[in-house]
């Protein structure tokens, strides 16, 4: 597969974190509406089965990943003496990939540090506000009751001058990169995530997107996700790898939104981040596998073959034995 460096720059709100499984459901969507159901399907050809045809990263701060989700011990001690703060150290510039894996805490950045890297006016990435909405009832036109009243949602408002990276991995024998490209650019426009209808999650996309492959240490041992992933029964060592669970409530968007049934089944990830030992490095760049197409995830009339990304894009990491 071909490896893909987008750099992406906020044009709005956001409903939340850009997530490289809704990224995945959202690409789907737009394949359809542009090209047809058909077309969809093939693409979708084999997803269960180790061949996706397309695998989506979770965006993050301009040259940045996030810090693997190894315990503390794991790394050379710092000076610091507040918990708290080593904890939000939480995104390791790309530029210390090449340094010793225990040393890489040292190297990570906070949210406040990263904007400062980056030139950001006043040193934040993002801001959280509460945005007030009202249920409106389509026969009368007004609000109010239990059903109909007011709420309040989080948006997220990224800060004028940070960029974001995506690594978008495409099977050139399946998808042209540059059909892929401007998929993501589509979606940019259209809007991500939620609320994308009034206005939430634009992007843009900063210059040519570059083909490069995704970096390794020598002697790697296990596998560094840039996306949620299901690594169950992959052959993974339990022992060796560190991960956050992460539940994925899932709903249907676009047109299966309206269905009635717009809820999927839960699933269970590894939030991104994971570090996954290994005894052989996969051949391919990317862990996990494909969730769904046989009618586990959705009841909705029509979109039994509903899948989800259980795929990550991987960078190899040299992990020492715990002693």
């Amino acid at each position: 597969m071909d490896a893909l460096h987008l750099r992406l720059r906020p044009g709005s709100a956001f409903g939340g974190p850009i997530k490289g499984d809704t990224l995945f459901g959202q690409l789907c969507w737009t394949v359809r509406h542009r090209w047809g159901e058909a077309r969809l399907i093939e693409l979708l050809g084999g997803y269960g089965q180790g061949r996706p045809f397309a695998v989506c990263s979770d965006a993050f701060p301009a040259g940045h990943l996030p810090r693997p989700a190894l315990p503390l011990h794991r790394y050379a001690p710092l000076s610091e003496s507040d918990r708290k703060a080593v904890k939000r150290r939480r995104w390791l510039p790309r530029a210390a990939l090449d340094r010793p894996l225990d040393q890489w805490l040292a190297h990570c950045r906070s949210d406040a540090e990263v904007a400062m890297a980056l030139g950001v006016e006043g040193n934040r990435l993002t801001q959280v506000h509460a945005q007030h909405h009202n249920s409106i009832h389509r026969l009368t036109g007004t609000t109010g009751g239990a059903e109909f009243s007011p709420y309040t949602q989080e948006q997220h408002w990224f800060h004028a001058g940070v960029e974001l990276d995506l690594y978008l991995l495409v099977d050139p024998g399946r998808l042209d990169p540059r059909d892929a490209v401007e998929l993501i650019s589509t979606i940019g426009r259209v809007g991500y995530g939620r609320d994308a209808s009034i206005g939430l999650g634009k992007l843009g996309l900063v210059g040519e997107a570059q083909t490069a492959s995704l970096p390794s240490q020598a002697d790697a041992n296990a596998c560094f996700t840039l996306a949620p992933c299901a690594p169950q029964g992959q052959g993974f060592l339990a022992g060796a790898s560190h991960y956050e669970p992460f539940t994925r409530f899932g709903r249907h968007g676009d047109l299966a939104a309206h269905t009635g049934r717009p809820f999927k089944a839960p699933v269970l990830l590894a939030q991104t981040g994971a570090v996954l030992g290994c005894r052989t490095l996969p051949a391919q760049p990317f862990v996990g596998q494909g969730l769904g197409g046989d009618g586990s995830l959705s009841r909705a009339p029509g979109f039994e073959g509903t899948v989800q990304q259980g795929y990550a894009p991987w960078i190899g990491l040299q992990v020492e034995e715990a002693t």
